[in-house]
């Protein structure tokens, strides 16, 4: 255990980006607390992605502010007013590190971190864009070619904190999960198959597997492996400009799977979603959000890319099989191929079921 004033530290953790960035981020929290079990831990993070790290055991607080674009029910106004005092509260308890997990120059991140007036603001600086604010300053260099978790994981050396990286850590309600498990059919909920989330959604059209594709490697997996499933997909009407969703393409495959163990998961809100897939054994998705979910769950995943780039956002810390083909492009990946990288899968989705 360690002793001396960075024992008792205040370590503000700030990540303002997407669900995937912010579960990329939670190795962080962990390695603090292992190396400083007195620290206090806290994240600020917005409104979107904050329900991604409720629970988490690292930490001793999550702060959230809602952006402008996110604010609903109130004016844009009334959402800068509370950011206001919510700064205000953060910049009374006396940070001694604020860390910006934002691979490159953080520069909005950066702002908030001014307001707060910490010690020491630790992040990442180009040959392009640098900041006397940062005193602790990483040269962001080659970053860009890391794993996103091994990014961030680099902003703790002026803690003292490196080697292991943890896995993802996502933590789902336990009341929400039996909730949910209580209202599955009991075909979906017995039998001595695994239970296979099959996550439908995808934001860049290029990430998208075609619906007929996961009905052939549905039935194929029920076929040869008394697999069930649970569909999971973005909620909405394709034909919304503002919030494009998949309930057609989600009816579309369940009608098509009637007769299988099979049963939807309505996911209007991102606790729905992480309560979901801890239900599951293992899943079957593309690159996104709800794949990073998974891992922060441990689950074992097959997952389909287009053109992001695997390098950077594969599975951190889970058994997956990885499938991108050179047209970068998911549409050209087949059942067939998807069923052979379960099957390389199943090893690692026995020992989790």
């Amino acid at each position: 255990m360690n002793e001396g004033p960075k024992a008792a530290m205040k370590i503000l953790v700030i990540r303002r980006d997407n669900i995937g960035d912010l579960i990329c981020t939670t190795p962080l929290f962990e390695a603090i607390r292992r190396q400083y079990p007195q620290a206090y831990i806290a994240a600020l993070v917005n409104s979107y992605n904050a329900p991604a790290i409720e629970g988490n055991p690292h930490l001793d607080a999550i702060f959230a502010y809602t952006k402008g674009k996110h604010a609903a029910g109130e004016s844009v106004w009334q959402a800068y007013f509370r950011r206001a005092k919510l700064l205000w509260q953060l910049r009374r308890m006396k940070f001694d590190y604020v860390v910006l997990a934002t691979s490159g120059f953080a520069v909005r991140a950066l702002k908030l971190a001014r307001m707060l007036a910490p010690k020491h603001i630790v992040g990442f600086v180009t040959e392009q864009a640098s900041s006397d604010s940062i005193d602790q300053a990483i040269a962001h260099a080659d970053g860009a070619q890391l794993h996103e978790t091994q990014d961030m994981f680099r902003l703790l050396a002026p803690v003292g904190i490196s080697g292991e990286i943890p896995g993802l850590t996502v933590v789902p309600d336990p009341r929400l999960a039996n909730h949910l498990r209580e209202q599955l059919p009991e075909a979906v909920r017995q039998g001595s198959g695994p239970l296979l989330a099959l996550h439908i959604s995808a934001r860049k059209e290029k990430q998208r597997w075609p619906v007929e594709h996961f009905v052939e490697l549905a039935r194929q997996l029920h076929a040869r492996h008394a697999a069930r499933f649970l569909v999971f997909w973005s909620p909405g009407d394709e034909n919304n400009p503002f919030h494009p969703g998949d309930d057609g393409k989600a009816a579309k495959l369940l009608a098509a799977l009637a007769d299988l163990p099979v049963a939807p998961v309505h996911t209007a809100h991102l606790s729905e979603l992480i309560a979901g897939l801890s239900l599951c054994d293992a899943a079957v998705l593309s690159d996104g959000g709800g794949m990073h979910v998974a891992a922060g769950l441990g689950k074992p995943l097959v997952c389909f890319f287009g053109n992001s780039p695997a390098a950077r956002w594969h599975p951190w810390g889970v058994p997956y099989q990885l499938l991108q083909n050179e047209s970068r492009d998911v549409r050209t990946i087949t059942p067939d191929e998807a069923l052979m990288a379960f099957e390389r899968l199943l090893p690692a989705v026995a020992t989790h079921k």
